[in-house]
């Protein structure tokens, strides 16, 4: 049996044979992604993360556009603007979920059930007026 590499080299399980296999630098899927190329979740990321000049109280400073976003939201949210208060509180509550942190505190005055009471029954649609908690 002659003693070059290629003769004495075994086929098998995790050892395809020599012209089979990748060569050097070559892909094992040239049209797939490419190099370099980014998902979804890591675009926008970048895009809330870049930074602007923004004024406010007459000064000028760089903030993020994440920043920008969730400032905007809360002020909107403070202005009675119910759609804003929704998504804000959604997003309150998923982060409460994560970090689990309690949704509602757990001492209530009178008053405030009753507030909490009042705004799911709108939520629901019912205006019964029904003050159980």
């Amino acid at each position: 049996m002659p003693t070059d590499r290629k003769s004495d080299y075994e086929v098998g399980y995790g050892k395809p044979p020599l012209h089979t296999r990748f060569k050097k630098g070559q892909s094992g899927n040239p049209r797939g992604r490419p190099r370099g190329s980014k998902n979804m979740a890591t675009l926008v990321g970048e895009a809330l993360d870049e930074k602007v000049t923004v004024t406010d109280n007459g000064r000028r400073r760089k903030v993020s556009k994440r920043e920008i976003i969730v400032t905007q939201l809360v002020n909107r949210s403070a202005q009675a603007d119910l759609k804003a208060m929704q998504i804000l509180l959604g997003m309150v509550q998923e982060i409460e979920r994560r970090t689990g942190a309690p949704t509602e505190p757990t001492s209530l005055s009178e008053a405030d059930r009753q507030v909490l009471q009042f705004i799911r029954n709108r939520r629901l649609g019912d205006q019964t007026g029904d003050t159980d908690v």
